[in-house]
């Protein structure tokens, strides 16, 4: 096998986020379910920007959000997703770029603009999110670049992109690539809402395609269609190489054949903002793999990763993930 150019490839929805506070009642009045996320045309997402006003601006989606994480711990990543030639994907693009992201999936140049994802944070932390996927629907199989994904360790699927059609058999086309090259494939589940849509072709990837998979505990329940957490994790055991479940402050489980590792969540002095702890959890977890760290220590700069950023606002780390790792003594 040739040596890996990449550590990780994300690919998922280029969104840009717009993050900000409101109380539960605006959730009430906009009919929007607290921590999940709706898809929303161009229309709602225009009517709902007018209403929210100013708010953080900053590139996001999902799978951005954990190759910015990779960057930031020191690792190699790489970022497949689709903008448009507007100024909110040239300020995507600049973004990754910027961290050190490997990112040339060509813009559209006709269409829908680059999606962005308006961000509501209530008093508790908890973020409910509007998404307005623009172009990131376009991303279809002929942008998933056979070298990119056959010179990455891991190539890491966003649950979110998968509603677009494309973008399913842009899925199995990085899985098949991925594979021949004798490399790994993640996924990540993202929302409850996203699994009850698809369930049946998630069950299907998980079985076929995916050796990696990320869930937290509702969206595990939701693929196997149990409220009993510990039967959904014996569902998944075996069905994929490494099923990853994180419970928010009750840690996580990482399960591996027979094995089961049970991490820790890291305590933080102040919950501010939850945006990105999955997308960060994932980013320090895969790290850790593929620079061949022990299972519970993936578990753990995952646990790392995700304290970080949910002590702030925003999904992307507000200090360099490298040094937080070195001062931890996970690095």
């Amino acid at each position: 096998m040739a040596a890996a150019a990449f550590d990780v490839v994300g690919i998922g929805d280029a969104i840009v986020d717009v993050i900000t506070m409101a109380d539960e009642s605006f959730l009430a009045e906009e009919q929007l379910v607290k921590g999940t996320m709706t898809l929303i045309d161009s229309a709602r997402a225009a009517a709902l920007t007018e209403r929210i006003g100013e708010g953080v601006e900053a590139s996001g989606g999902s799978a951005g959000n954990t190759m910015a994480a990779i960057a930031s711990l020191g690792g190699k990543g790489a970022f497949i997703g689709k903008v448009r030639d507007d100024r909110l994907g040239r300020v995507y693009r600049r973004d990754m770029t910027g961290i050190g992201v490997h990112f040339d999936t060509p813009e559209a140049t006709s269409g829908p603009g680059t999606g962005r994802c308006l961000i509501v944070v209530t008093a508790d932390g908890q973020r409910t999110m509007a998404t307005y996927l623009g172009a990131a629907v376009e991303l279809g199989p002929d942008e998933v670049d056979e070298r990119v994904v056959a010179g990455a360790k891991v190539t890491y699927l966003e649950g979110y992109l998968f509603d677009p059609p494309l973008a399913k058999d842009a899925f199995h086309r990085a899985a098949r690539l991925a594979h021949a090259a004798g490399r790994q494939v993640a996924l990540s589940l993202s929302d409850p809402f996203c699994v009850a849509r698809h369930r049946d072709s998630f069950r299907e990837l998980v079985d076929g395609a995916v050796d990696i998979l990320f869930a937290n505990e509702t969206e595990i329940c939701a693929l196997y269609q149990t409220e009993d957490f510990a039967a959904a994790a014996e569902a998944v055991r075996g069905r994929v190489a490494i099923a990853v479940l994180t419970r928010s402050a009750a840690g996580s489980v990482i399960l591996s054949g027979g094995e089961t590792h049970t991490i820790a969540a890291i305590p933080v002095a102040r919950l501010v903002d939850t945006t990105g702890a999955g997308d960060l959890y994932a980013a320090g977890f895969l790290f850790g793999l593929t620079n061949g760290r022990p299972l519970p220590i993936c578990g753990a700069i995952g646990s790392l990763c995700a304290a970080e950023i949910i002590s702030h606002v925003g999904a992307r780390p507000a200090v360099t993930l490298a040094g937080l790792l070195t001062e931890s003594g996970l690095g």
